[in-house]
């Protein structure tokens, strides 16, 4: 299993495409990438797992970051691929096997860019946070990813998405006292006392701060409600999950603080949380990166999600999300992407790194 980096993009897709990578089995395409990439003298690749990185070393005054993962979720009955006039059907064609066959193309053909280029390929985005490739790395290898600017190279319809939302998910618990239901009145129900958490949430107006020039769109939710004992008991304990989606104006210490007065009065527990980014578009680097991408219509928005650009933000590097792929197709049986969108990020990623 050969990829040829000097096809087609379109073709280097497929291919990519074709190479199964489910999470946890990445290494048939990790060899491919990494073989392909050890033939460029230009590049210096060391392998960490199944992640694969490549860099340059010119000596210029500022060096950027491309990262994509290699994997995929569970197949659909969608491998291999298929061509359907301009659409290629498949498993990852989207999400984000074209971002990764631009990535590999750019490595290959851009050998003198304007800016040192780190290019990073990792495993497991797609399943639980402690596989994967790029936290590994960010934990273990922290100076691979070093840079002024990163482009994570995810599904967003060839627009630039800025930063991504970070994400708190609680337990708020309403407490009550046991009885049997005949004589309710000897006890408190909890499950009736949980409709002020609903109230609370029914009530809530998602605010739209506006960080680094872009608008982002907070959510609080409920996601879970659990709670009784038996079919004659009155239940003492209610425990509705919340999760908070919050923009990266705040810190996970103050989402937490937030959310805890929102809900006083409850018992609060924080089960998991993750970073937002910042997209630091004021950032030297990132500028010239919009300009030069964004020329021609290209929409900048908020990404209104969780990607691994909060890996970057942690590590002070400002990021982005580009990719040719279109987000709401990914992980579904029919995922495709667009031809002409691969090559169009192709040449504006081009002419920015040129």
């Amino acid at each position: 299993m050969r990829l040829d980096l000097f096809s087609d993009v379109a073709d280097l897709t497929a291919a990519i495409v074709d190479i199964e990578s489910v999470s946890g089995a990445e290494e048939p395409l990790a060899d491919a990438v990494e073989e392909a990439l050890r033939a460029l003298p230009h590049l210096a690749v060391e392998r960490d797992g199944n992640n694969v990185i490549a860099r340059t070393d010119l000596g210029r005054p500022e060096r950027v970051v491309l990262a994509g993962h290699l994997d995929t979720v569970p197949l659909n009955g969608n491998l291999p691929s298929r061509m359907e006039g301009d659409r290629l059907y498949g498993c990852g064609t989207t999400d984000m096997k074209s971002g990764v066959a631009v990535a590999l193309r750019l490595a290959a053909t851009v050998t003198e860019p304007t800016r040192d280029i780190t290019y990073v390929f990792y495993e497991c985005e797609e399943i639980e946070a402690e596989r994967n490739g790029l936290r590994r790395l960010a934990a273990t290898r922290p100076e691979l990813l070093a840079g002024d600017f990163a482009v994570l190279m995810e599904p967003t319809g060839a627009h630039i998405e800025g930063g991504c939302q970070g994400t708190m998910r609680i337990e708020v618990t309403a407490k009550g006292e046991r009885a049997h239901s005949a004589r309710a009145w000897m006890g408190s129900n909890a499950i009736h006392t949980a409709g002020q958490i609903l109230d609370i949430l029914r009530a809530y107006e998602p605010t739209r701060p506006v960080v680094d020039g872009l608008e982002y769109h907070e959510g609080l939710n409920a996601v879970f409600v659990q709670g009784g004992v038996a079919g004659n008991v009155i239940p003492d304990e209610c425990v509705v999950t919340v999760n908070y989606r919050f923009a990266p104006d705040k810190s996970l210490a103050e989402a937490e603080a937030y959310l805890r007065e929102v809900f006083e009065g409850f018992d609060v527990k924080v089960t998991d949380a993750a970073s937002a980014a910042r997209p630091g578009l004021t950032h030297p680097a990132a500028a010239a990166f919009v300009e030069s991408v964004a020329s021609g219509g290209t929409e900048v928005r908020a990404k209104l999600g969780w990607t691994d650009v909060a890996r970057f933000s942690e590590l002070g590097v400002p990021a982005v999300n580009y990719g040719p792929g279109e987000p709401t197709l990914a992980h579904t049986k029919d995922e495709y992407v667009e031809m002409p969108l691969i090559a169009d990020c192709e040449t504006r990623m081009r002419t920015w790194l040129c």
